[in-house]
């Protein structure tokens, strides 16, 4: 068994404890630096960090492999990556670019197990006479489709 299906392996028995929480992304470079990012259905504290981080720390032999361990919740600014960072951001805003070219930002008003569905108010010619009106929007995205889609955070 190598290093990296060694970590691999500690890791899926620590979020088996946990399910509330994933793996987002995984990786060792070359100088065994191990950097795991997590989300969760309710967001990850510190606290899940430092859980994880133990739990796999505990079970490696530095004497064996020397190794750095970084423990991290994905960042406001990641990319969503799977269904579930989709379903727990349904309310907030997203900037989607699709691989059609397009570049929507618009709130998440649902995320099934295919499709992602966006709303938003746009300004348009008005189809009879001069000026402008505000029509509501409203499009349903494959996941297939996303080339990348990032939470927009406003305060």
């Amino acid at each position: 068994m190598t290093f990296k299906d060694k970590v691999q392996e500690l890791i899926a028995v620590a979020l088996a404890e946990r399910p509330e929480l994933f793996l987002v992304d995984f990786s060792i470079n070359d100088a065994n630096k191990i950097s795991i990012n997590l989300d969760g259905d309710q967001g990850v504290s510190l606290q899940d960090c430092i859980d994880l981080s133990r739990a796999i720390e505990n079970q490696l032999d530095r004497e064996e492999q020397d190794f750095s361990l970084e423990v991290a919740s994905a960042g406001v600014s990641s990319p969503l990556k799977f269904i579930r960072q989709y379903k727990k951001n349904i309310g907030r805003t997203l900037q989607v670019k699709t691989t059609e070219s397009a570049d929507i930002e618009a709130k998440l008003v649902a995320a099934d197990e295919e499709k992602i569905t966006l709303e938003w108010q746009a300004r348009e010619q008005k189809k009879i006479g001069k000026g402008k009106e505000t029509v509501n929007k409203k499009v349903e995205i494959l996941y297939e489709k996303i080339k990348e889609a990032i939470v927009i955070v406003s305060f």
